[in-house]
């Protein structure tokens, strides 16, 4: 990258960050609301973006907003739902080709910016405010579609499952797309009002990346919000439990062939950055690698899972270990996963997969680099954290990362919950 992370208030609970690199042609720019995750909210905020998607008052209609779309070199439009610790976030990109390489040397980044703009702040409603009732009746069965799809791919279905039993009664527990009973119930005065509610009350978080001049959009950006009244909520530390006091075990049975094992581990909480190198190794060097403890022997030598992985999420301190396997070898997969931790624990592995395990690590770093998005969503991730790491920053904190750093991380590790979904058993 050539230059370094950017982040500036532009005016009460809104941020403009840019991340600039020539070597790209294309700028994205994306407006980010964040939402606190709240149970009974969660459903009616997830369809907004894909509402305001559809136009806005200048273009009312999906053909008007396609043949504006075209007229600036084919840029595209994009929206989605995300999720970072405890909150949920409206997402709204447009992507397009920067002024330097237009046929006729026309500006680009400031229509691609008044676009997104007129999209989130002037939306096509009536005279009442409230969206047009086909509009939400469409989006509304197309996020119905979007949460079955999750229900319907069991590994997804199986992790989310996981962390709403360990995580109970918090807000890291709720779904970032919502639920189907509520989705059921929308209307398009509800959406109507939860878009209010987002604009009015949402931290937001404006983006600009690609290898154009972010100073047109962020002018473009402070123009509008500063006629906009607004009391945004602050951004709270989501907190949980840092270590299990008991093993919660739950298992449930659907229709499927391939059972899934999913364990829930609390980190013991991390006190400085090289306490998070270490966690972030340790879980690669555990599960998050081609080389690592579980593909190698969980999955290759004992061919006890169809897959076996680590992941680490370092917003909440949560770790996971899911697994696809035969219901037959649900015990012995479940006591090989916390065998390969306890040799992590006794500093049973060698130095090679240490250095194996950073220089994947610091390969994939070096690629987050290459996609605007990838780009865009790790310095979310840092604001989120409270941080301002580059990925450049974090490989050079692998780097100090010690054998003796990493055994610590892995005793920090305490298990809290076994989650295993399974087929039916047969009707006697």
């Amino acid at each position: 990258m050539n230059n370094q992370f950017q982040r500036e208030r532009l005016c009460d609970g809104v941020h403009f960050s840019s991340v600039t690199d020539s070597k790209f042609k294309h700028n994205r720019i994306t407006a980010n609301l964040f939402l606190k995750l709240d149970r009974a909210a969660v459903t009616d905020n997830a369809i907004v973006p894909f509402i305001l998607r559809k136009g806005c008052r200048e273009c009312p209609d999906f053909t008007r907003l396609n043949q504006r779309l075209c007229e600036l070199y084919g840029a595209s439009l994009s929206c989605d739902v995300a999720k970072f610790g405890g909150y949920q976030v409206l997402e709204i990109s447009i992507y397009g080709v920067d002024d330097r390489f237009t046929l006729g040397g026309e500006a680009m980044v400031e229509p691609c910016a008044r676009l997104l703009t007129d999209i989130l702040l002037d939306p096509n409603v009536d005279t009442n405010g409230v969206f047009d009732a086909h509009d939400v009746e469409i989006e509304k069965q197309q996020l119905i579609d979007t949460i079955e799809s999750q229900i319907n791919d069991k590994r997804v279905y199986a992790l989310s499952r996981c962390k709403s039993i360990m995580c109970e009664g918090e807000t890291i527990a709720v779904d970032k797309y919502g639920y189907i009973e509520d989705a059921e119930q929308i209307t398009a005065k509800s959406a109507a009002g939860a878009y209010r509610r987002a604009i009015e009350t949402a931290q937001i978080e404006l983006f600009f990346n690609g290898c154009g001049n972010p100073e047109t959009a962020k002018r473009i950006f402070m123009e509008a919000f500063s006629k906009i009244r607004r009391k945004p909520a602050p951004i709270e530390t989501v907190s949980t439990a840092v270590r299990a006091d008991q093993v919660r075990e739950v298992k449930d049975e659907m229709d499927v062939a391939q059972s899934k094992l999913v364990m829930g581990f609390r980190t013991g909480g991390i006190p400085d950055r090289r306490a998070f190198g270490a966690m972030r190794m340790m879980v690669a060097l555990f599960g998050g690698t081609p080389n690592s403890r579980l593909f190698t022997y969980v999955r290759e030598k004992l061919s006890l899972c169809y897959y076996c992985a680590a992941r680490f999420d370092r917003l909440t301190g949560l770790m996971f270990v899911d697994s696809g396997v035969e219901k037959q070898n649900k015990q012995k997969a479940y006591d090989e996963i916390l065998n390969q931790l306890e040799c992590i624990r006794r500093g049973d592995f060698t130095d090679e997969e240490i250095t194996a395990t950073r220089m994947l690590m610091q390969t994939s770093l070096k690629a987050v680099g290459d996609s605007l998005g990838a780009t865009e969503e790790w310095y979310l991730t840092q604001i989120m954290a409270g941080a301002t790491l580059s990925p450049a920053d974090e490989s050079a904190l692998l780097d100090k990362v010690t054998r003796g750093d990493i055994i610590e991380a892995a005793k920090r590790v305490t298990l809290d919950t076994v989650y295993f979904l399974t087929g039916k058993e047969a009707a006697q």
